[in-house]
């Protein structure tokens, strides 16, 4: 049985997900809070597995309360925040401090969960298998950070491509910040996450990172230093055009459940970009990516996945390395020097 608090300034919210989870056999609500200080007093006495962490609340709002939380009770934390701006910037820095994953209520004249009931079922029964400890340990980014590497003349022609998703926000910090500001090749990534939540994730990893990171828009370059993000419901891949290497976005049907995929930008990665590309599979539930390695290694790429250790979750890295097409298995802190060493390969 899992034991879940709620927390929602919203007295209507909460009766709903109690409503939600009571239905389920295998939940029991052990209690509700109303703001994130009554949050941290009752995950402190009542121990539950798992905490539903509203975003904005009086008192002390659902950021403060997660942090807090991770510091001396860590618990999984599963963010319901609102679809706005400044809700997914929130998120995204929730995701930074250790929440396990989030869902996005959808706002009206009253907020209700109809739409995402499954969606929340099904990320807090993960949430709750997932390794805390890992999401309690902070990121912090390295002190060399920045540090320029002694490339050689390398030509742009190589390319790092990076799929993850649950854990993956805390996984692509851990990386992109510890890249060269003289990276000589561009940096693609498809992270599983809603529209409207990923340019937040593509700000906040510029804000702190020595390279440019955006959210990647249709027919943009491939350029060295550069970091694109496919945007939430759109797949990315990449063609030749005009001599240029272009990014493409598609809303084509999700692949294995989700748009972005990973498996589609590895795909046309390594039909461009032959045994050139850098391969990256991270954190993640399922196997997306892992087909998409198999065809980066066909073409004599270059595969690294996330090792067990440090995975917050062991699906899609797995995956790969199950079908035997990785070359290093690697823990998220040193997956950065490993990336180096395979551009200057």
């Amino acid at each position: 049985m899992i034991r879940v608090l709620i927390v929602d300034d919203s007295a209507f919210m909460r009766k709903m997900l109690s409503d939600l989870f009571a239905g389920e056999n295998d939940f029991t609500v052990v209690d509700t809070a109303r703001n994130g200080k009554d949050a941290v007093d009752k995950v402190k006495r009542l121990k539950p597995d798992l905490v539903t962490m509203d975003v904005e609340m009086p008192v002390m709002d659902g950021i403060q309360a997660l942090e807090t939380i991770m510091r001396e009770t860590p618990t999984p934390v599963v963010m319901v925040s609102s679809l706005t701006q400044a809700g997914a910037e929130a998120t995204i820095r929730a995701l930074a401090l250790g929440a396990v994953d989030f869902v996005a209520k959808v706002s009206g004249p009253i907020s209700n969960i109809s739409g995402i009931s499954a969606e929340l079922l099904t990320k807090c029964r993960l949430a709750v298998r997932v390794n805390v400890a890992r999401l309690a340990v902070p990121v912090l980014k390295s002190p060399a950070a920045g540090t320029l590497v002694s490339f050689k003349q390398f030509p742009n022609d190589k390319l790092i491509a990076i799929g993850t998703s649950t854990g993956g926000p805390r996984a692509l910090q851990e990386i992109i910040t510890k890249l060269p500001a003289n990276l000589p090749c561009g940096v693609v990534i498809v992270q599983h996450m809603p529209p409207g939540f990923t340019k937040s994730l593509a700000e906040r990893l510029n804000s702190i990172s020595s390279l440019t990171v955006k959210e990647a828009e249709q027919n943009d370059h491939i350029q060295a230093g550069m970091v694109y993000i496919a945007p939430g419901d759109y797949h990315l891949t990449i063609e030749n055009s005009g001599g240029k290497r272009c990014l493409k976005l598609n809303q084509s049907p999700p692949v294995g459940g989700h748009r972005p995929a990973v498996d589609p930008m590895f795909d046309s990665a390594a039909r461009v970009y032959g045994d050139k590309v850098v391969g990256v599979i991270l954190t993640g539930m399922g196997h997306d990516g892992a087909k998409g390695m198999q065809a980066i290694k066909n073409q004599r790429g270059y595969t690294i996945a996330e090792d067990q250790s440090t995975a917050v979750v062991f699906g899609m890295p797995k995956s790969a390395i199950e079908l035997g097409v990785i070359d290093k298995v690697a823990p998220i802190h040193t997956i950065a020097a490993e990336i180096i060493k395979a551009v200057t390969k």
